[in-house]
C-alpha cells in the first residue's frame, strides 16, 4: 500500500522560511519523479515543483528562485525548501507520484501576519 505522509506546516509570516517534508513506503522510491503541488482556498490545485529520480528539478514560475525541491532516496524523503514565502503561497501542500493516483493528504501552508 502506498503511503505518502506531508509534515512540516504550520503559520509563517510574510518574508520566512518552512520546510516541507514527505515520507514515501510502498513504492520503490528512488525510480520514481516525486512532486509538490497546492490548493489555495476557492482555487484550482496546482504544480509546485518536481524532482526525477535523476535529480533533475523543475518549478512552477511562481516559485522559483524561493523554493528548492529535493529527495533523500535511502530515507524515502522528498522536501520542499520554501524561503521568502509570500501571503500568496498559502495553501495546502501535497507530495504526489506525478501522473498518478498516489497523493498525501496535504500538509497546510499559511502565510500571514
Amino acid at each position: 500500500q502506498v503511503q505518502l505522509v506531508e509534515s512540516g506546516g504550520g503559520l509563517v509570516q510574510p518574508g520566512g522560511s518552512l520546510r516541507l517534508s514527505c515520507a514515501a513506503s510502498g513504492i520503490i522510491f528512488s525510480i520514481y519523479t516525486m512532486g509538490w503541488y497546492r490548493q489555495a482556498p476557492g482555487k484550482q490545485r496546482e504544480f509546485v515543483a518536481a524532482i526525477t529520480s535523476s535529480g533533475t528539478t523543475t518549478y512552477a514560475d511562481s516559485v522559483k528562485g524561493r523554493f528548492t525541491i529535493s529527495r533523500d532516496n535511502a530515507k524515502n524523503l522528498v522536501e520542499l525548501q520554501m524561503n521568502s514565502l509570500k501571503p500568496e503561497d498559502t495553501a495546502v501542500y501535497y507530495c504526489t507520484v506525478p501522473r498518478s493516483d498516489y497523493w498525501g493528504k496535504g500538509t497546510l501552508v499559511t502565510v500571514s501576519s
